[in-house]
């Protein structure tokens, strides 16, 4: 009943119409392992919902990816891609969630274990040397160019938060689903992460 109640509430999370059972828990800051790398700041508006803000470093998409982005748009005309490498990624998150106390179902003695599934934006970029040649000039002849890319769309995610009975830390994991709506509509690019927060109000 609780893992159905779960649900309703993750398709109710844009109207905040549920109310949970969890505790209240605390804000926290700390570090996120995995893709974005990242700074972590979560604040709970109440016992159930919360606020994510991250900002860190992107890592880049395939291979594939960036030479199709090339070849769509040339630096000149016969440009031909031979190459690139990538530098600076950079990410920022907004995201909000909604929680469910799971530590009596899992029978957990000690500690608190919620889950939680949410949605959220992400803008993420990235800096990409690009390495081709102009045949019309001379083929043998590597030019390059910078540019920056920007990805910007929406994301779905689920995890698990543990929270610590005498420590002031939590620790999480979690995996998610980013999907592009600029630059590239339609992209899907799988995310993950494990981590650790400071508990603010301890």
């Amino acid at each position: 009943m609780k893992k159905l109640r779960f649900l309703v509430c993750a398709l109710l999370i844009s109207g905040g119409l549920c109310v949970q059972s969890a505790q209240a828990q605390e804000d926290g800051v700390g570090l996120r392992l995995g893709e974005p790398l990242s700074v972590t700041y979560k604040k709970f508006l109440d016992e159930f919902f919360a606020l994510e803000l991250m900002i860190g470093s992107a890592g880049p998409n395939s291979q594939g990816y960036y030479q199709r982005a090339f070849e769509r748009r040339p630096t000149v005309p016969n440009a031909f891609y031979a190459g690139h490498s990538h530098t600076g990624g950079f990410s920022i998150n907004l995201r909000g969630m909604i929680h469910e106390d799971f530590t009596g179902d899992l029978g957990i003695s000690e500690g608190v274990l919620l889950g939680y599934v949410g949605a959220g934006a992400q803008l993420r970029s990235i800096g990409v040397n690009y390495l081709y040649t102009d045949p019309s000039i001379n083929p043998n002849i590597p030019l390059r160019d910078r540019r920056t890319n920007i990805d910007f769309g929406g994301e779905i995610f689920g995890g698990g938060e543990y929270y610590f009975d005498e420590l002031p830390i939590s620790v999480f994991a979690e995996l998610g689903l980013f999907v592009q709506v600029l630059d590239r509509f339609g992209h899907l690019r799988l995310q993950g992460a494990i981590g650790v927060r400071y508990l603010l109000g301890r």
